[in-house]
């Protein structure tokens, strides 16, 4: 009897131990896994209604299978290489060219107090007005080909990281500057190891929102006059009635903005201890 008890006793640990084991796994990858969950459980329900069921009719919807297979036709046949090409250089220029921009720009705003005071009217004006509204513009002054998408792709991004970064620089504790100042640092090694450093995590989150405002300028400008491109795939394919097509472009977007904003936030984070705490300015 006392072997069969210590036999119980220890089964009990082992279970112990291993529920213990999952329920740690478990905490450790929540997120990953009730993500996962919840996706798996709505492409099946999807799946259901557009495709099997046929709830819907299908011009007006599609299902996840029949999305897979038109990509995988695009993908096959060549047809959509083009769009991607041309979409990618526009997305890449655009938002290089906002990032290289609004950079400097914003650290010299938020630096310079009389540069704050002639720009910051201009900035917030720019910033409260919707960007695809100077689309019309943007066309009339370099037409319809590559150069005014590029231009709307930078109107739209520009913006939210030079308000970062002038943020950025704006919000570097005073203590640390008056601190440096009182070892006898110059403005320009002040302005390299104080307030440069504090200024990396505010300009890299200006980055990544501007991620999001960059892929909506490439749809809205492929939408209004382009010959190319996913976002002038995605009208044709809507005209025509392709639903599969025009999903395929969807997902193109989403996927793009969800990788890009990743890999942003992943640099975001290792530079995130960088930020000025709150503790540090009282």
């Amino acid at each position: 009897m006392a072997e069969q008890s210590q036999e119980g006793e220890l089964l009990l640990d082992v279970r112990v131990a291993e529920s213990s084991w999952i329920h740690k796994f478990y905490l450790n990858q929540e997120k990953k896994i009730l993500g996962t969950f919840s996706s798996v459980l709505f492409l099946i329900a999807w799946e259901l209604v557009g495709n099997t069921f046929q709830l819907i009719n299908p011009m007006f919807m599609s299902a996840p299978s029949l999305i897979w297979k038109a990509g995988y036709q695009m993908f096959a046949s060549g047809e959509i290489w083009n769009d991607l090409y041309v979409s990618g250089v526009e997305f890449l220029w655009g938002y290089l060219l906002s990032v290289f921009v609004a950079i400097p720009f914003g650290i010299a705003v938020g630096w310079y107090k009389k540069m704050a005071y002639i720009f910051d009217p201009f900035i917030n004006a720019m910033n409260a007005t919707p960007r695809v509204a100077l689309l019309p513009l943007v066309i009339i002054w370099l037409g319809i080909g590559i150069p005014s998408k590029i231009g709307i792709i930078f109107l739209g991004a520009v913006i939210p990281v030079l308000v970062n970064t002038r943020d950025g620089v704006k919000t570097t504790p005073a203590n640390l500057l008056s601190a440096a100042r009182s070892f006898g640092a110059s403005e320009w090694q002040v302005f390299r190891t104080v307030v440069l450093p504090s200024t990396v995590p505010f300009f890299l989150t200006g980055m990544r929102l501007g991620v999001g405002r960059a892929l909506v300028g490439v749809l809205v400008g492929e939408l209004y006059a382009a010959t190319a491109g996913i976002g002038f795939m995605i009208t044709v394919a809507g005209a025509t009635f392709q639903t599969d097509k025009v999903f395929v472009g969807i997902l193109i977007f989403a996927l793009s903005g969800m990788m890009s904003m990743e890999l942003l936030s992943a640099v975001e984070r290792r530079f995130d201890k960088w930020r000025p705490k709150v503790g540090a300015q009282q």
